[in-house]
């Protein structure tokens, strides 16, 4: 049965490095959200290195693309985003037309350059719609599990192709 997270439907696509949520929000509204497996990482201070003494863990970071499609619209809201452990992180914000992606679309200016009272309300505008950090805890759980069962895959593909 398909896993559900704040009323999105997750498709596993199965042998992709993208999973797939989407759910309607009120009346006219579609949520697309597209996510990677991991693809970055930052260092972040371990336990050891608190105490004075060296090392570093990794904070694992996941890119994540949220199409909003308004039923009476032919635009879509697309928000660029980074989904870290426990927090979410918008970086681009743009509207584009449903019917095609341009290959190189004005993306606006960084997100961090824009007013800090638009960043809140655009944060809030995700929130309302459960993309949120409870999500992105879900995504890196899920993705974790997603990380192991493409390896399996994987490797049976492998043991497949040189057993022939």
């Amino acid at each position: 049965p398909p896993f559900e997270i704040n009323g999105f439907k997750v498709a596993e696509r199965p042998g992709e490095q993208w999973i797939s949520l989407e759910k309607q929000f009120g009346e006219n509204e579609v949520i697309k959200l597209e996510a990677t497996m991991f693809n970055g990482s930052v260092p972040v201070p371990n336990q050891g290195e608190k105490a004075g003494l060296p090392g570093q863990d990794v904070q694992l970071h996941i890119s994540m693309i949220v199409s909003i499609f308004k039923n009476n619209s032919n635009q879509v809201l697309e928000f660029v985003c980074s989904a870290w452990p426990d927090t979410i992180a918008i970086s681009k914000l743009f509207v584009r037309q449903q019917a095609k992606v341009p290959l190189n679309p004005y993306t606006g200016p960084k997100f961090r350059e824009l007013d800090d009272e638009l960043q809140d309300s655009l944060y809030e505008f995700l929130e309302e719609r459960q993309i949120d950090d409870t999500l992105c805890v879900f995504l890196h759980n899920y993705v974790n599990y997603k990380e192991k069962a493409e390896y399996i895959r994987w490797m049976n593909s492998v043991k497949s192709v040189m057993e022939k």
